[in-house]
């Protein structure tokens, strides 16, 4: 008699399956810096490692790539090498039979192109290229370069003040960022080997829910140089370059269109997320650092900036990426079609809209298309739907943005692109017409919709709003003078306009729209640079004293998550959503630090990455 057995074949692979996780937060949690070959090679040794045995290209091609790999890794391979490894991947790409053997050997020949100076530099000079060092991973992917070490250290032990003028140091908006930061400093942190990254963004904002931004002095002004510098635009960027600007002891005039201060931190992201009280006091904490005089209400034209420039010793340009994307699709111009931008910027000023009862249409996949839809749900609509071409899981709005709306009631309808708004008897929007897609080959690192053979949708809409990206307002500058590409303002890596001396650019205006962390570096850049150009070489003080490093906590703990208020209830009004860290739990957050500033590559020469 034959019997069947329901225990797992292979035996070891529910043990297996926790080392694979270990491996897996490996990988997640690389060290910036590290070499781009060594990375190469160990991701082909897993690969080897893998081979069932069956196709020779896989079983004999992989450990010999990863043998001539090893030479080029020790800096003791030639030209022939490189060109032997290209020929061996391509035979192991060509004919191995499953994907084990051809995706490594296919991942081999794409990093043969993608780190081509770096080959070149381990045959050619024997060493590793410009870059390769082991940076503090949390300072390193900070885009403003923040010690984060040291202010989680600060928190721990209660110097709330002093975790707060540490972020200053190389953040003016350590509140904004406590409330609406993504996080980039999150994404490698060495914690992660253990258990999970720290809640860096949560304990941040406790420090600034102790201690509020304009009620901790800022680090001591230079003295007056008497030199002037024009902000055009009182957004993250250009309030960050006035701050460090007045640090150093210059004189600088903001001048900002609209009637407040704060760019789209104020007219772009709503209260529920960050409350406009929270975000006036990093405002007032800049103006306090020195001679910053802001003039509100002032349009900048291309007469305007010949008046500044001619006026002022240095000008920055930081006017952001205010003004909607427009879809090309039939009756876009129907009433009831609102651009996101516009909407956002009126809740901004304090006119929430009013969508009693009506069915509100939200077209978009990112952060603002979430503002939007539940700003909606907030303004009494009776449905709120989000519209989007890709799939959920190819949204570009944070996944707690996406759980959130969803938990709010707004429904994400996926798969389907925009082609037509319908127009009812009174010309008003009556509904949205989309056609299907399905989603197809990847396209720049994403996978691309295509139209599917299947007919149009009609979603019936009283409201669309069009969340589907921003625009600079380039004209106006661009008829003083400065160079765009593609809709953005031209300079070099030191932010400097092309072809104008003395004006330097930053931003989203720069750059394309991105995160706010982004803006806020670009505009401690600028004013180092800004310095630079007015003949200074000011070094600023930061008198915080840094705790000394603790022994590793190494137990594995949870996570400690932020949580909102129950949907039921925060849905109802702007109020804030989030509900900060309890003490107890700030410590416990804190206490698994590694303290890498210390404990790791810190101490080592080139270790920390200071602008």
């Amino acid at each position: 008699m034959v019997r069947l057995s329901i225990a797992p074949k292979a035996s070891a692979d529910v043990r297996i399956a926790s080392y694979t996780e270990r491996f897996a937060r490996r990988v997640e949690a690389t060290p910036p810096g590290s070499c781009p070959l060594a990375v190469q090679l160990s991701l082909l040794q897993a690969s080897a490692a893998q081979t069932c045995g069956k196709c020779v290209p896989c079983r004999d091609g992989l450990p010999q790539l990863a043998k001539l790999l090893e030479q080029v890794v020790a800096c003791m391979a030639d030209e022939a090498v490189l060109e032997r490894v290209r020929v061996l991947a391509e035979m192991v790409r060509d004919t191995s039979d499953c994907a084990i053997g051809y995706e490594a050997a296919t991942v081999v020949l794409q990093g043969l192109d993608d780190f081509a100076d770096e080959y070149r530099s381990h045959v050619e000079a024997g060493r590793c290229g410009r870059g390769v060092d082991q940076t503090v991973p949390c300072e390193t992917l900070c885009p403003a370069h923040v010690d984060v070490p040291a202010y989680i250290a600060l928190v721990a032990e209660g110097d709330y003040a002093g975790a707060v003028n540490m972020v200053r140091k190389d953040n003016p908006f350590p509140t904004a960022c406590a409330f609406v930061c993504e996080h980039p400093c999150e994404a490698r942190c060495r914690r992660a080997l253990i258990d999970a990254p720290l809640n860096i963004r949560g304990i941040k904002k406790f420090a600034v829910d102790q201690a509020p931004a304009d009620a901790v002095p800022p680090a001591p002004r230079s003295v007056d140089t008497a030199r002037t510098v024009a902000v055009v635009g009182g957004g993250p960027s250009g309030l960050t370059c006035a701050y460090f600007l007045a640090l150093r002891g210059h004189r600088v005039t903001v001048f900002e269109e609209r009637e407040q201060l704060g760019g789209m931190l104020r007219y772009g992201i709503p209260a529920y997320r960050f409350p406009r009280e929270r975000l006036d006091e990093d405002i007032r904490g800049i103006l306090s650092s020195g001679t910053i005089t802001a003039r509100c209400g002032e349009r900048i034209d291309a007469e305007r900036m010949r008046e500044i420039t001619g006026a002022f010793h240095a000008v920055y340009v930081a006017v952001g990426a205010q003004a909607g994307k427009r879809l090309r699709i039939e009756g876009i111009d129907a009433p009831g079609v609102v651009s996101a931008v516009d909407l956002l910027g009126r809740v901004g000023d304090g006119a929430y809209p009013d969508y009693a009862g009506q069915r509100v249409v939200v077209i978009g996949g990112g952060n603002v298309a979430m503002d939007c839809a539940r700003t909606a749900v907030r303004a009494g609509a009776a449905e709120v739907s989000v519209v989007y071409r890709r799939r959920k899981d190819d949204m570009t709005a944070l996944p707690a943005e996406v759980n959130s709306a969803v938990a709010e009631g707004v429904e994400m309808i996926e798969l389907e692109a925009p082609v037509a708004v319908e127009a009812g008897a009174d010309g008003r929007c009556a509904a949205l017409i989309t056609q299907p897609q399905m989603i197809g080959a990847v396209r720049g690192g994403r996978p691309a919709p295509v139209a599917a053979d299947k007919p149009q949708r009609r979603i019936e809409a009283d409201v669309v709003l069009v969340a589907v990206g921003q625009d600079v307002v380039a004209a106006p500058f661009e008829e003083y003078g400065m160079a765009t590409n593609r809709g953005c303002f031209e300079a070099d890596e030191f932010l400097a306009a092309s072809g104008l001396d003395g004006v330097f650019v930053g931003g989203d205006c720069q750059t394309g729209p991105s995160t706010v962390i982004r803006a806020i570096a670009a505009g401690k850049v600028a004013a180092r640079n800004i310095d630079e150009h007015l003949g200074y070489h000011h070094k600023l003080v930061c008198e915080v004293e840094v705790p000394l490093a603790r022994e590793n906590d190494r137990v594995p703990k949870g996570r400690v998550e932020m949580v909102e208020r129950p949907a039921r209830e925060r849905k109802q009004d702007f109020l804030e959503v989030e509900i900060g860290m309890s003490r107890e739990e700030v410590v416990q957050e804190c206490g698994r630090c590694l303290r890498c500033d210390h404990f790791g590559c810190g101490v080592l020469e080139g270790g920390r990455r200071y602008a």
